[in-house]
């Protein structure tokens, strides 16, 4: 391997040149000749900087630690790590990633193993909206969690989406192309933390515009999943009162009121208006007409989460660890257009 000393001999200048042009730290040191001579001749060697070393200068080793919730094996929510990973590079760290499977003992295995290669912080990132339990990390260490919030008494920074703002800006398309009677198809109370916000959002949305809430339009389902959904979005659908736009808390529950729809010959957008929520791209794309949805900032919220992580490492950021709310951009397709007449 050319170490710093190899490259020096070869451009004819001391080690500390060499190290001062690839740090970045020559300006009126090095002249500009020589720290191009310098730089063409790394290349040219094939020089690679030992980081274990820089590190050991700079008490850095420009790596930062993700523990992972089984988010890599979804495929939309993989884009957080996308966002790590990008923001982290191009902010010369190096994101570590571990996928500890939704395992306690893992996620503790895992968080040591990280601690003992020496990162400069920690991202803990979870498959959804969620309470993070975190585990044991020196208090000196920066901790952001990427789609959630720290359980109680922990000191972390967090960062999620405005499900709220996200489910108001959804109704309030519908509202905006003419619908009144609009359903929203969503999850039991309790089952995530998203539910009651997105709820709120769409009651928020009704109030603004003065529309009636009809508790007859909540259709309250087991899970966010197609097979769950069918049959109570076919019976709201069956009623001869039914609604002329339904918002759907993920876009699987919006994929099972396109088939409902279409079992009863329903049209959309031209009979019913449809919203979801995921910007799933298998689902949003597929369907004909694409479905109009919120998409979850999965991308943004993981590069904030590398560029908080980065900044408490070198202090960039004096107030207190808190968690902070994304915006969740409205994709529109096809599947939104004005009530139908009667």
């Amino acid at each position: 391997m050319i170490t710093l000393k190899d490259l020096a001999a070869a451009v004819g200048v001391s080690p500390s040149a060499v190290s001062l042009v690839l740090n970045d730290r020559h300006v009126g040191r090095v002249n500009a000749t020589t720290a191009a001579r310098i730089r063409v001749m790394a290349a040219d060697m094939g020089y690679i900087p030992n980081q274990l070393a820089r590190g050991l200068k700079t008490k850095r080793t420009h790596t930062i630690g993700v523990l992972s919730d089984q988010v890599a094996s979804v495929p939309f929510a993989g884009r957080m790590l996308e966002g790590v990973q990008s923001e982290a590079w191009d902010s010369g760290y190096l994101a570590m990633i571990i996928d500890t499977t939704d395992r306690a003992e893992m996620l503790d295995q895992s968080s040591r193993a990280l601690l003992q290669r020496d990162i400069d912080a920690v991202i803990v990132a979870a498959q959804f909206h969620r309470e993070v339990g975190l585990p044991v990390i020196p208090p000196t260490l920066p901790v952001v969690v990427l789609d959630g919030f720290a359980a109680a008494n922990a000191v972390a920074d967090g960062v999620v989406p405005d499900e709220r703002g996200a489910a108001f800006d959804a109704t309030t398309h519908l509202i905006r192309h003419g619908h009144t009677r609009i359903a929203f198809c969503t999850v039991q109370s309790g089952t995530f933390v998203a539910t009651e916000l997105r709820r709120a959002g769409y009651q928020d949305a009704l109030d603004a515009d003065g529309i009636p809430g009809d508790a007859s339009l909540i259709v309250e389902l087991p899970e966010p999943a197609t097979a769950a959904a069918y049959a109570p979005v076919r019976r709201l659908l069956e009623r001869s009162d039914r609604p002329s736009a339904v918002f759907c808390f993920s876009d699987q529950i919006a994929f099972a009121v396109f088939q409902a729809a279409t079992d009863l010959g329903l049209r959309i957008p031209d009979d019913l208006s449809v919203v979801g929520f995921d910007d799933q791209l298998f689902i949003a794309d597929a369907l004909r007409p694409g479905l109009t949805t919120m998409r979850l900032p999965h991308h943004d919220m993981g590069a904030w989460a590398a560029r908080r992580a980065i900044d408490r490492i070198h202090g960039n950021v004096s107030a207190p660890p808190g968690v902070t709310t994304l915006p969740c951009p409205l994709i529109e397709r096809g599947s939104v257009g004005p009530p139908p007449r009667t």
